[in-house]
This record gives structure tokens, sequence and C-alpha cells, in this order.
């Protein structure tokens, strides 16, 4: 996952070996000796993530952290700290700051590289969230401001534990903040914390490992639970465990003995994370009405998609960030409203709009183009992964026949879709739309039930990871 970090460090020579290290992995390195030139790179950069030293001469790395976590226009970058100081004290202050991670040096890469994935796929879905506000200011809405210093106290948790002697004390911790918990001694019942809900969920690694990471994994994969913050407890001889945890989509970890002060930190973190984006949710979907989503699929219509693309095209021409886009139609719909009556056809439309939001990323944006025809917009994804995502909602339609009410019958649909790409700094959204309408119209000549341009066999096995 390509991504700009900017590394703040007084240490030149620090910052050669982390700046290799991450170009190695193909990142974008931006630097800074200072926390002023720090600050000034984060607005004049927009990062996607900060890795801060702690110790500097002047303004010192809490300050720094505290600055840009206190900017409603940079509260969404994520903020690492990586210094020498490895005591609790100094993890806190710096969590209390509102950094999200602490990393001591000397930093293990793999470590380093995992939690970089983690906070650039949350960062990424943020900013998609702010970019959508952003879409509805143009369109005439008024969205009030967000309180970024939230205290992340008073929260709901759900707990899931086995171990009555450490929930006893992870409770009396919470308490703290008066924290609301909710205990679940059982790894297998997901459902459980589905129908809880919560800020939080904290997960306790057990003596059968593999049961905390398999509800991480469920309940990431579940509609009601997929953006929750999940916090890890572990052992320090867990490490390769966190690092996989992470890759399956938990937020952070903390490892035993617990320490009263850091996990509340930690907590503290995750809780304003999770009310930050509850309220951009919030925000975003009170702006939404009748003018600007499909009353039939609860899709974006088109005017929407027009407003939006717009903003995705600017912000793909500041970042260097290519944008994909899928058109698509449903085939012989005609044939269906004519058999079956268009009560039956609207149902089938709208199961086609569900499954395509089942089928993309959070971040993504699937709109009712008009008729039959649908849009899905994807920031920052290359053609080989956008291609791929196209081909596997070709062969979910064609081989998922869909039931309707009122009939016996299954009817099987099929898709032609047409994926297009920016191709450079002055592509424009009606050139994309235009180029993916054209290889839609391709496809439903040269038979239908394809993507052209056809995916690659690389592109099908890049997207095992999506939704996410």
């Amino acid at each position: 996952m390509s991504a700009r970090i900017l590394i703040v460090d007084d240490t030149p020579s620090s910052i050669k070996m982390l700046a290799a290290k991450l170009s190695n992995e193909y990142y974008e390195v931006l630097t800074a000796g200072d926390g002023p030139a720090a600050l000034e790179a984060v607005e004049r950069d927009a990062p996607d993530i900060v890795l801060l030293d702690v110790m500097m001469p002047g303004m010192d790395g809490f300050e720094v952290c505290r600055r840009i976590k206190g900017s409603p226009q940079n509260t969404h970058i994520p903020v690492v700290m990586v210094t020498a100081l490895g005591n609790n004290e100094d993890r806190v202050k710096g969590l209390e700051a509102g950094a999200d991670d602490f990393l001591t040096k000397p930093v293990d890469d793999t470590t380093l590289f995992a939690r970089i994935r983690s906070l650039v796929r949350l960062k990424h879905m943020l900013e998609q969230w702010r970019l959508r506000g952003a879409t509805s200011e143009k369109l005439g809405f008024v969205t009030e401001a967000i309180d970024v210093l939230d205290s992340g106290t008073g929260a709901d948790i759900v707990l899931v534990d086995d171990s009555t002697i450490q929930r006893e004390q992870i409770i009396q911790f919470l308490g703290a903040d008066n924290d609301r918990v909710t205990v679940i001694d059982d790894y297998e019942a997901s459902g459980k914390v589905v129908d809880l809900g919560g800020d939080v969920v904290v997960i306790s690694l057990s003596t059968d490992s593999d049961a905390p990471l398999r509800m991480a994994s469920r309940l990431r994969s579940l509609d009601p639970t997929r953006q929750v913050p999940i916090l890890l407890i572990g052992d320090p001889e867990d490490q390769d465990l966190f690092i996989k945890a992470l890759e399956l989509g938990i937020n952070d970890y903390i490892m035993r003995p617990l320490d009263e002060l850091e996990l509340l930190a930690r907590v503290r973190t995750q809780v304003r994370r999770k009310r930050y984006q509850d309220r951009l949710h919030e925000d975003f979907f009170q702006h939404l009405s009748m003018a600007l989503t499909d009353s039939l699929t609860g899709l974006h219509n088109r005017r929407y998609l027009s407003t939006h693309l717009d903003s995705v095209m600017e912000r793909m021409r500041e970042s260097e960030k290519p944008v994909s886009l899928l058109m698509i139609d449903v085939d012989h719909f005609k044939q269906i409203n004519d058999t079956y009556g268009h009560s039956v056809g609207d149902e089938v439309l709208n199961e086609i709009g569900q499954r395509i939001l089942r089928n993309i990323r959070g971040f993504d944006l699937a709109a009712r183009y008009g008729g039959e025809e649908f849009t899905v917009v994807m920031p920052d994804t290359p053609i080989e992964v956008a291609l791929g995502v196209a081909d596997r909602l070709c062969e979910k339609m064609a081989n998922e026949p869909i039931s309707v009410s009122g009939s016996k019958d299954k009817i099987v649909v099929t898709l032609s879709i047409g994926v297009s790409v920016s191709q450079g700094f002055d592509e424009t959204a009606e050139n994309l739309l235009k180029q993916a309408d054209d290889f839609m119209y391709q496809a439903k000549k040269e038979g239908r039930n394809q993507v052209i341009p056809t995916p690659p066999k690389s592109a099908k096995g890049a997207v095992e990871a999506l939704p996410g």
C-alpha cells in the first residue's frame, strides 16, 4: 500500500537509516529536522503518516503531536512516536498527546511496517469520509466543526476474556474513566459482540491463540462491527500474533503485565477515533437527501456522483495517486421487466446495488448512474485491483441467482463492466466516465457477462483482502 511518510528527527543519521528502510518498501519519504519544520510539512505536504521523534531541542515531539492532533484539518493523520525512551510514563505521555502509537528504538522492521500499513488503511478510510463531507459542503450543506479534543472517557467497552482474574483487573482500570464494560467469555460469540455494539472491543489472547484472532477477523467481516476499534491484549512473546492481528485489521495492542495508565490511554485513543469517525458518518448521512440518493437502491445518485468524482480527481492531482472507475450495466434487464413485471425488476436492481456495496471497500463509492447502470469510484486504486474487483462482481452475480418475493423462480443476472483509470495530471472526471462507458458497451457487444479491459490473472488474486 503506497503512502507518503514524514520522518521527524533532529539526528540526520537516524533519518537516513529510517528513510532508506521505507524507500526500500516503496514508500514516499519526507523529512523534517525539528518541530516547526514538521508542522510546516504537515500543512504543506499532507502526509499519510508521521513518524515522530520525541527528544528534539526546542519543541519536543509531544508538543508537535498535540498541535497536529489539535488541528481539525490534520487530526486524522496518524502519528507514531519513535524514541529511545522506553518507560511506561513516557509511552503514556505520548498517547495522551494524541499519538496513535509509541515505538521504542531500535524498532523491529516487521512491527514498524505492520503498524504503518494498519494506520495508513485507517487514515485512507477517514480521509474518504472527510472528502464526502467536503462534497456535501460543495452541494450547499453546512457542517458544524467537529470537536477533536474529545476526552475519550465514558465509553461502552466490550471485553472478550476467559480469564476471571484479568478481566476483573481490566474492569477496575477502565472504571477510572467511567467506562461501561460488558464481558463475554466465549471467543466464538461474535454475534453477541455485534448485538452489543460498543465504542471499542478489547480481546485478550488466550491459551487457544487462534480463537481471539478468529473473532477479530469475523468482526472485521461483519458490517455492524467492521469499523469498530479492536484492541488486543497479549504477552511479549505474542509479537508474531500481534503483527498478524494488525494485518487482519485490529487497531492496537497492549502487552501484559497491564499498566493501568497505558491501558486507559490506548482505549481513550480508540474511543476518540471512533467518536470522530461516527461524527463524520452522522454529518454525512444527515446531509444526504432524496436529491442525492437513489430512492430505490439507497445508493448515491448521478448528481452526487458527479460532484464527488470531481473532488476525488482534484485530490488525485494533488497526491498523484490513481483513481479507478467501474461502469456496470445489467444485461438483458428489459427482459426481466417484461417477464416478471416492474416491481420484480425494482427488487433485482436493489439487490444488485447491495451486492455491489458488499464487494467493495468502505471508502469506495457506489452510485446508481441511471436505469440499470451503476458506477463505482475507487480512489487510490491501480487498474489491476479495480479489474479484479470487477471480475469478482461478474462472477458472483452470474453464479448467485436472485430470489424475489412472490415467485419461486431465481433470476440469473449477469453484468457487463467497463473499467477505466486516471492516466495523468490532466485527467478529467468526464474522460474517466466516458472511457469506462465505452469499455462497458464493448463488453456488451462482445457477448456480455464480462469485464473490459479483461483482468489479468494477477488482478484476480490481488483482491482477496477486499472489502476492507
